[in-house]
């Protein structure tokens, strides 16, 4: 790397830092701004602090009433009992800014631009349903959702992250027609400098080259140059969700999405971002353990819907040539590849918690064995509550979680959950090599999940999210054996967490699980 560019990473790494200061300077200022004014107004107006307790008090038995995950009304209760002005300022934000309603009719118009282009065939799903009603029955609930069900479909799936991104650029390569890329972040680093090769050289043959990011995934990782650079390069490129120092709660709302598709016929996805750290290159929490998977059939459709519904979100423009693209591929079916999928996408403007209740299906059908990976552990009830009765039954549960954390203060919460699932029959596993970053269940030899949705609140009800849904594809053999190669290399710390804790570490963890979906 030559020293002008080096000084110009470093550069940027400056800026990016110095607009996350001046971003949450100006954000906060506005909010405290605000909070103060109504307080003071409140002071020297005493019917207006009257007006605001009662209607804390009405929101608070609305939010009661309301068909929401019981650990956020509670969080809402609290907050707004404790503190009324800002509590019911947060509230208001969140659930009845104008802005965010506009954001999610946006939403809703592209996808149903996008979504009724796909191919829904009903006979597949009916030799699916024969063949296994309790799996099938998944595949129906997802497609009620708009995410069709597939056969012919080959899936190879990459226990190493990095040999996925190998063959993601390989296929990239062979492009003819146009190449999408959507991930949460992109850091203009090592990783990169091969893919960044191989679009330059696919959009100078005149391939379509996308690059859709999200603007706050990757804030310390780029600026502004980037995508000037790109877009000198004939690359196309969006970031998703700018953030903006005025106060909107949208901004939470991140695209954790991983997609890669070339020309309608191959796609990827799994857990990894394009930077360092998710390839080894880096090692600031130990070995990263990541995975992705290769789809080569008609379920690539999916991941192209997917891919342009977030760019005209993003972009905020209606593009029918890009509707085109599905039907300019035919849906011709691998020969030799087995079994059914789904992929399927989540988004948190619908109030429909498609990849939780995904994961309660998986769980709540097992017969035999759940396996899961994931690098955090920040529990919904209704999640906690599926693990714990399906060890009860009788069922080999096994979590697979981080031996050292990226994040230290939601690696507490994570372990703040061992006990309470240790003791109905759940067995924990930490990765001791170093950070296991794999999103992945795997149930009974027969169905699997492999793609962007932890365990936590954020990826349940906060992100836009996607992931594939399997049923006795091939590549379910190489699931299981990187969970049993990958259990070798974790210790299992079933037995040092199943004694209860004293009652500070009680406390604190008490404390910790409240915060929970903050995290």
């Amino acid at each position: 790397m030559t020293k002008k560019r080096t000084v110009e990473r470093k550069t940027a790494i400056k800026n990016s830092i110095g607009r996350i200061i001046v971003f949450g300077l100006l954000v906060l200022a506005q909010l405290v701004g605000f909070i103060v004014l109504l307080y003071y107004l409140g002071s020297y107006f005493p019917p207006l602090d009257i007006a605001v307790r009662a209607i804390s008090l009405i929101v608070v038995l609305g939010i009661n009433s309301r068909d929401h995950n019981g650990v956020f009304k509670l969080i809402w209760v609290i907050v707004i009992l404790l503190f009324p002005v800002p509590g019911l300022l947060f509230y208001v934000l969140n659930n009845f800014s104008s802005s965010k309603h506009k954001i999610k009719k946006r939403l809703e118009k592209v996808d149903m631009m996008v979504f009724s282009h796909l191919n829904y065939n009903d006979d597949i799903f009916a030799e699916f349903k024969a063949e296994d009603p309790a799996r099938a029955s998944n595949a129906r609930y997802l497609r009620g959702f708009d995410f069709p069900i597939y056969e012919g479909t080959d899936i190879k799936y990459y226990p190493v992250a990095y040999a996925a991104y190998k063959a993601q650029i390989e296929d990239i390569k062979k492009a003819k027609e146009y190449v999408y890329l959507e991930y949460h972040a992109i850091e203009t680093k090592e990783a990169f400098e091969p893919l960044h090769e191989a679009l330059k050289e696919r959009a100078a043959a005149g391939v379509d080259c996308r690059v859709l990011y999200d603007d706050v995934g990757s804030f310390l990782f780029i600026n502004k140059n980037f995508v000037r650079v790109l877009e000198s390069e004939g690359i196309k490129c969006n970031a998703f969700n700018p953030a903006y120092p005025i106060v909107s709660l949208f901004m939470n709302n991140r695209d954790h999405r991983k997609i890669t598709v070339v020309d309608g016929k191959v796609g990827y996805t799994g857990g990894y971002n394009i930077a360092d750290e998710y390839f080894n290159i880096v090692n600031p929490y130990g070995h990263w353990k990541d995975n992705g998977i290769r789809l080569e059939g008609p379920a690539v459709q999916s991941l192209t819907a997917m891919f342009i519904e977030m760019w005209n979100f993003a972009d905020m423009k209606k593009r029918d040539d890009d509707m085109m693209k599905f039907e300019a591929i035919p849906l011709v079916p691998v020969e030799g590849a087995k079994g059914f999928c789904v992929p399927y996408c989540d988004s948190p403007l619908d109030n429909e918690p498609v990849g939780e209740n995904v994961y309660l299906n998986m769980i709540n059908n097992s017969q035999e064995y759940c396996w899961i990976m994931s690098p955090y552990l920040v529990l919904s009830d209704e999640i906690a509550r599926a693990l714990q009765i399906a060890a009860k039954r009788g069922i080999d549960v096994r979590l697979m979680t981080p031996g050292i954390p990226d994040k230290k203060l939601t690696y507490s919460v994570t372990r703040s959950y061992y006990n309470m699932l240790i003791t109905s029959g759940v067995r924990i596993y930490e990765y001791s090599p170093g950070f296991n970053h794999s999103k992945t269940f795997l149930c009974d030899d027969t169905c699997a999940v492999v793609g962007t949705i932890n365990l936590d609140f954020r990826s349940l009800y906060h992100h836009f999210e996607n992931a594939v849904y399997m049923y006795k594809t091939d590549c379910l053999d190489d699931i299981k054996k990187d969970f049993i190669d990958t259990f070798n290399e974790c210790r299992d710390v079933t037995e040092k967490y199943r004694k209860k804790p004293n009652v500070f570490v009680w406390f604190f963890k008490s404390i910790l699980r409240l915060i929970a979906p903050l995290l």
